[in-house]
């Protein structure tokens, strides 16, 4: 786990009920979700589709807003989006008429000089490895190189906190191991609090401090396992595959030699 300054603050979850009206029904997506993120923590996410991961960074962003229980970032509830919350999605979600820098420009928020506006973009695309391609679209980068530009963007105001929706779900094989060691890489520089939404449950183990096994809608942390091996990570390894079968075994409950064959 990174460690940040105290300035930076926890995110405390507490007692989180979320539900739907469609139509004349009630539909409870998240029941009783208590959590607390420790500043600098990288938390995994995991479950089925539609057991409302999704749905819990919406409400930690502050996109979604009726809610029972409390989130708080350190002592202050969550009630909106705020620059200090950052959130990348599956799709890159680029301006495709804008260049490189000026859809990184795009997040940044508050009235800064040019010169000042100009070195933080810079900064930003030297962070995410993409130095000379300032003027390039969108629609002249891979998937890759466009979902860096979303991640520098989310990072443009140095939030505490990056929320990352199945970030690299769109990706081929190789790019998506290629980001994943990147977002450490960058985890690691910034310092950033991040909880990544995945279904790659290899993707979960080798970016999280912990992962977060949760239960079919409506949804329920159902596991909390904490990833304690050391940086960088090998899928091979005896502990990851250990760790890989516990989370696997929440999921399925074929007998233990058939759960072996399969892992």
């Amino acid at each position: 786990m990174n460690t940040k300054d105290s300035n930076h603050l926890p995110l405390i979850i507490k007692k989180l009920h979320k539900s739907y009206k469609i139509d004349s029904d009630t539909v409870d997506v998240l029941e009783d979700i208590n959590l607390t993120v420790r500043p600098g923590e990288f938390i995994s996410i995991v479950g089925a589709s539609g057991c409302g991961k999704s749905t819990l960074l919406r409400l930690i962003i502050g996109l979604e807003k009726n809610y029972q229980g409390q989130i708080l970032h350190g002592d202050k509830p969550i009630k909106g989006p705020s620059s200090d919350r950052g959130m990348v999605f599956q799709q890159a979600r680029l301006f495709p008429w804008l260049t490189v820098e000026k859809n990184i420009e795009f997040g940044i928020v508050g009235k800064l000089s040019e010169v000042e506006k100009t070195k933080i973009i810079e900064e930003h695309i030297e962070l995410v490895g993409l130095k000379g391609f300032e003027k390039a679209y969108p629609h002249q980068l891979s998937g890759g190189m466009q979902q860096r530009v979303s991640i520098a963007r989310a990072l443009v105001n140095r939030p505490d906190v990056l929320l990352l929706d199945e970030p690299f779900g769109a990706l081929d094989a190789l790019t998506r191991i290629n980001m994943q060691q990147e977002i450490l890489r960058i985890w690691q520089a910034e310092k950033t609090t991040m909880i990544l939404v995945t279904h790659d449950i290899d993707e979960a183990i080798y970016l999280g401090d912990r992962v977060l096994v949760i239960s079919n809608r409506p949804g329920k942390i159902k596991k909390n396992i904490p990833v304690e091996l050391s940086r960088p990570r090998e899928r091979s390894d005896y502990d990851f595959v250990r760790i890989r079968k516990e989370i696997y075994r929440e999921f399925f409950t074929q007998e233990e030699k058939n759960l072996e064959y399969f892992i």
